[in-house]
Parts: structure tokens; C-alpha cells; sequence
């Protein structure tokens, strides 16, 4: 493709282009006023964003909280599906949150995200309950799924 991929921290710069993201992958987008809070005023925040060539074609948030990871939100821009960008930027969050004394890392998913459950378990998290109900666009049931940060899968995932 010739395209560079890399992995770097959100900022102000990118607002335009993760709102762009948010609209084109969700239903109830979060706001610009929303992430600007997130990168302002939640010390448990984290963004990270895919670059490519200097734009953002993907991003990946989390709050660390204690010894626990969890990931708010995930985007990948359509024309940029399936080429490993959700899971460079989840592996780099696990590995941020690792540094950070993480030793586990949760997230909720769409019950029909079938794609997206698939890539999770491909990074070692596995299903550990259901929460009914829990998206507010069609009260479509939502996964739990958590991963240890220290277990030999997450480390066979990252290449360790």
C-alpha cells in the first residue's frame, strides 16, 4: 500500500477527523465537546490514534482505573476496515495499559459485532457476562469481555 501506520496519542489537531470517525461508525456518535473532555479533564483517559500518512484513519480510547483497563471506544474509518488497524490500536492499548499497571483490561461489545468479538479473542479476552439491553440506539444486548494483561495469550498476541 505504501501507507505508514503509526501509533501515537490524540490531540486537538485530530478533532475533526475523530468526529468524522464517530459519525461514520456509529449510530450516537460521541461530540467533539465530549472527546475535548476526555483529552482535558479525565486523568483516567487515554487515546491513542491510528496515523496514517499524517491522518487519523483510526482511534482507540480507555480509562485506566487502578489496576483495571477499560476501553470506551473503538473506530476504524470504513475505507480502513480490515486492514489490522483495530487491532494495532488495540494491542497498543494493552500494552499502555500495561505500562501503566494495568493487569486487566475490559470492554462491552455488540452482541452482533461478530467481526470486532473475534479480533477480542484473538487477543485472549474472553466473555464474562452480558449487559441486557445496553445500547440506547436498538437496546441491542452487550458482551462483557475481559483479558489478564499477564496471561500467556496476551503476551503470545503481543509477540512477547
Amino acid at each position: 500500500m505504501g501507507e505508514e501506520v503509526k501509533y501515537r496519542p490524540m490531540t486537538f489537531t485530530d478533532m475533526d477527523e475523530i468526529c468524522e470517525l464517530e459519525n461514520l461508525s456509529f449510530t450516537i456518535p460521541w461530540s467533539r465537546e465530549s472527546f475535548l473532555h476526555e483529552l482535558t479533564r479525565n486523568a483516567f483517559a487515554k487515546y491513542t490514534v491510528a496515523d496514517v500518512n499524517g491522518i487519523a484513519r483510526g482511534y482507540c480510547g480507555m480509562w485506566i482505573v487502578l489496576d483495571e483497563a477499560h476501553i470506551t471506544n473503538v473506530a476504524v474509518h470504513p475505507d480502513w476496515r480490515g486492514k489490522s488497524l483495530g487491532e494495532g490500536l488495540m494491542r497498543e492499548m494493552m500494552g499502555l495499559a500495561r505500562k501503566a499497571g494495568a493487569e486487566k483490561m475490559t470492554l462491552e461489545v455488540r452482541m452482533s459485532n461478530s467481526v470486532a468479538r473475534k479480533l477480542y479473542e484473538k487477543l485472549g479476552f474472553h466473555e464474562e457476562g452480558i449487559r441486557k439491553g445496553y445500547y440506547s440506539d436498538n437496546m441491542e444486548d452487550a458482551i462483557i469481555m475481559w483479558v489478564n494483561l499477564n496471561d500467556n495469550l496476551y503476551l503470545e498476541a503481543k509477540g512477547l
